[in-house]
């Protein structure tokens, strides 16, 4: 029945956004022609990936638009908050009376048939009452004034959010950029020209030798190489750049030193930065401009 609830969601529902995916959510755990689900406000935030307050947002919004009920008086698997989709259960059972009337079973003329809940075929899905068995469930609506009872229900604090990673609030629907893009929603995937030279990895050019080595400008010249040659590279996340970026520079030649230090009879060690294949060649570059004797 899970179908027919996302189906009405999807064909249907008026909501937007966040809203729609913790609708949509909700609707994949209906078990029943009831339009009945549970779940818990941390992982509706890990399925939507939105944060809890995002969530709770939403779930308001859905009860204003009375897309979505709250059933106070029952809990779910795990101490969870119960929901029911009122307007589905309405599609839901609208469509079975039309099947019995193009059937032989005579149709039922009860209007709340879909809406009345049977807390029998509940429990086989966890769901039971909260308090006193038997009781018949309330639907939590927009409070009344003299209630003042809160129309939100925060989750139990000693439960905690039992899903790690998933933020307690959040921004949802905007962006505070950082160096290289990174967002708080996630890691994203940028281009070549806008990656920067980030505070780590200019450090590990200088520990490594190749600020020495190229120099400030021939680093810089380097750089610029670098971003000529992935100009029509695929969006990749910094991380990748960054790698990509250290690969490159330990490769590169230093600028105006063909011979790179290798002098007949000097100092064996390599300076500090180059590769053993960078030795070995400024070694044999050196032994082929060595006099021979031959010369004439």
């Amino acid at each position: 029945m899970s179908s027919d609830a996302r189906e009405w969601v999807w064909e249907h529902s008026a909501s937007r956004g966040t809203a729609r995916l913790v609708l949509l959510s909700i609707a994949d755990r209906v078990a029943d022609e009831q339009c009945v689900s549970w779940a818990s406000l941390s992982s509706l935030a890990k399925r939507t990936r939105a944060s809890v307050s995002t969530v709770r947002e939403a779930i308001d919004r859905l009860v204003d638009a009375d897309e979505l009920e709250q059933l106070d008086d029952l809990t779910g698997p795990q101490r969870s908050t119960v929901y029911r989709l009122p307007l589905a259960a309405k599609a839901v059972a609208q469509a079975k009376r039309e099947l019995e009337e193009d059937g032989d079973q005579a149709p039922t003329d009860d209007p709340e048939e879909g809406l009345t809940l049977r807390l029998s075929v509940l429990r086989r899905y966890g769901i039971r009452p909260r308090e006193v068995p038997g009781s018949p469930a309330r639907v939590r609506k927009p409070a009344v004034a003299e209630t003042g009872r809160s129309r939100r229900k925060p989750a139990p604090r000693r439960t905690g959010n039992r899903h790690s990673g998933v933020p307690e609030t959040g921004i949802q629907n905007r962006s505070e950029p950082d160096l290289n893009r990174r967002y708080s929603s996630g890691a994203a995937v940028i281009s070549a020209a806008e990656w920067q030279v980030d505070p780590a990895t200019h450090t590990w050019a200088r520990q490594q030798g190749h600020l020495d080595r190229l120099g400030e400008q021939g680093l810089q010249a380097a750089d610029a190489k670098w971003r000529a040659h992935r100009a029509d590279f695929k969006l990749r996340p910094a991380a990748a750049w960054a790698a990509d970026w250290r690969s490159w520079i330990a490769r590169e030649h230093a600028p105006s030193r063909p011979s790179l230090y290798a002098v007949p009879g000097g100092a064996s060690a390599a300076p500090g930065g180059m590769t053993r294949a960078e030795a070995h060649t400024a070694a044999l570059l050196a032994a082929l401009d060595e006099p021979t004797g031959t010369e004439g």
